[in-house]
C-alpha cells in the first residue's frame, strides 16, 4: 500500500513540476528553465548526499563497470523537462498530463514486449480507451469554447 501511495505522490509531484517549470520557462526561456531546474536539482541532491554522509559508497571503479546507456537517464530527464516546458503553456495541464501518461503507457507496453516478450491485451485496450477519452473530451471542450 505504501508503494501505491508513493506512486500517487510521484504523479502529483510530476504534474506540479510540469506547471512550475513551464511557468519558469515562460519567464526566462525554455532552455534556461531546464538548466535552472537541473542546477537546483544538483544542489538539492548534493545537500541530501552531504546529510547522508558515508552511507553512500560509490567509486569511480563502480562507474567504469556500468554500460554507457545507464547514464542516458539524465539525457532523457532533460528531454522530459524541456518538452513539458514547451507543451504545458500551450495545452491545458490536464491534457498535457494525460498525453504524457499515454506516452508512458505506450512506452511501458513496448518495454514489456522487448524485455518480457509478452504484450498484455488489457493494457493495449486501456491505452486505446484513455486515448479515445482524451480525444472525445478535447472535442467537447472545443465545442464549449467556440460557443462562448
Amino acid at each position: 500500500m505504501f508503494m501505491v501511495i508513493l506512486a500517487v505522490i510521484g504523479g502529483i509531484l510530476t504534474t506540479l513540476s510540469m506547471i512550475i517549470n513551464s511557468s519558469l520557462g515562460k519567464r526566462i526561456g525554455v532552455f534556461q528553465a531546464t538548466l535552472v531546474n537541473y542546477f537546483v536539482g544538483l544542489v538539492t541532491t548534493s545537500i541530501v548526499v552531504i546529510f547522508i554522509g558515508n552511507k553512500m559508497q560509490l567509486s569511480l571503479n563502480d562507474f567504469s563497470k556500468m554500460p554507457f546507456y545507464i547514464f542516458l537517464g539524465g539525457v532523457v530527464g532533460v528531454s522530459v523537462v524541456y518538452s513539458s516546458n514547451r507543451i504545458v503553456p500551450k495545452i491545458p495541464v490536464v491534457y498535457s498530463t494525460l498525453l504524457f501518461f499515454i506516452g508512458q503507457i505506450v512506452a511501458g507496453i513496448i518495454i514489456d514486449y522487448i524485455l518480457l516478450k509478452t504484450v498484455s491485451t488489457n493494457k493495449i485496450i486501456g491505452a486505446i480507451i484513455i486515448t479515445i477519452g482524451i480525444l472525445y473530451n478535447s472535442r467537447v471542450d472545443k465545442k464549449i469554447t467556440s460557443k462562448q
